[in-house]
């Protein structure tokens, strides 16, 4: 008798209306020529049902969200390989409750995050949108170029809220530019941090001190709003705010306002509260902002090195294999419904 299939959905999102795929740069061949598997595009649903899972064995999964109502009822689903590191659109606690282990691939954005915080960084502080905006007026525009002078990076003070993978990889890269480093984080590894030459410090010290303060924290409870009113208004008015983390860590209502005001002197924000904004946003209205749509990150390199992890996760859960991927509730490998799902796999598949 033949071995059932390997059944890995995919969510709707990785592929146009016209069945194109939604991004060339991951590889789905692996998938494609495996025997044993069977690969599934999803329907397109905000939350995913839970009927769509009845018979998938494993899920790649890019921003639509999977809750509660999402766990389906057979007990097959074992493995959510998240497209990226986020996963505040999967509800942790539910996938731990059904069994099922959720992957994330942060090693695959920790440079290139990293590198679009410097390239917030080196366009804030050598104002680039203006600059390119003087040129484009010819000779007017060059009349101007020395009322706009940039910011000098050596010796000023380059400061990381989380220096988790990313945070630790842009401090590291910010070093080369000889910027003093400090960090606030309560999770930060002290010898890390030391061997990087990173000052940890209060979270009202780092808002005062730092003339660039980059976002590298997840959003959760804890940290939604971190970034408030009353932090905003401990920072220099010479100091810029970079955000490439999750929009609602930053109060955005109250960021506009210190930057309406021109209380501090700029901000790079990757990510925002509502995605994509309403056109009538005031933040879309502000000169003294950069705006990138939730993507400087995406490069042909950033997106492969994602499919690959995400495909090797879901093959090895297809071995019979706990995923060598982060597993963000690796508890649930303790638990008795992992255990049970792992046998009923290998009894399906045959091995």
């Amino acid at each position: 008798m033949m071995a059932e299939k390997f059944r890995v959905g995919l969510s709707a999102d990785f592929r146009n209306a016209d069945g194109s795929p939604t991004f060339r740069d991951f590889d789905l061949t692996p998938l494609k020529q495996d025997p044993r598997v069977e690969m599934v595009f999803l329907e397109s649903e905000n939350v995913i049902s839970s009927r769509q899972f009845e018979a998938i064995d494993a899920l790649i999964l890019l921003a639509h969200r999977f809750d509660r109502s999402s766990v389906p009822k057979s007990g097959r689903l074992g493995v959510i390989a998240r497209f990226g590191v986020g996963y505040d659109t999967v509800d942790v606690k539910a996938c731990t409750d059904a069994g099922i282990a959720l992957v994330i691939t942060p090693e695959s954005v920790r440079r290139p995050v990293a590198v679009s915080i410097i390239t917030l960084m080196l366009a804030l502080t050598g104002k680039l949108p203006l600059k390119e905006k003087l040129t484009r007026a010819g000779a007017a525009g060059f009349s101007q170029r020395g009322a706009h002078m940039g910011v000098g990076l050596v010796e000023r003070t380059f400061g990381s809220l989380g220096v988790g993978n990313i945070g630790a990889e842009a401090l590291r890269l910010a070093k080369v530019f000889d910027m003093k480093l400090i960090a606030h984080d309560p999770f930060a590894d002290a010898a890390l941090m030391a061997q990087l030459g990173v000052e940890l410090v209060g979270i009202e010290e780092l808002f005062r001190r730092s003339d660039i303060l980059s976002i590298s924290c997840p959003l959760s409870d804890a940290t939604r709003h971190m970034v408030n009113a009353e932090r905003l208004a401990l920072m220099k008015p010479t100091s810029y705010l970079i955000n490439t983390a999750r929009g609602p860590i930053v109060d955005q209502k109250a960021l506009v306002k210190v930057l309406q005001e021109r209380r501090i002197a700029g901000a790079g924000l990757d990510v925002l509260e509502q995605e994509p904004p309403e056109l009538d946003d005031p933040i879309l209205a502000l000169d003294n902002v950069i705006l990138t749509p939730h993507a400087l990150c995406w490069t042909d390199q950033c997106f492969a090195h994602q499919g690959a992890l995400d495909i090797q996760a879901v093959l090895e859960y297809s071995d019979g294999r706990v995923p060598t991927g982060t597993i963000v509730n690796r508890a649930v490998l303790d638990s008795r419904a992992w255990t049970e799902r792992m046998s009923a796999l290998c009894v399906r598949l045959g091995m």
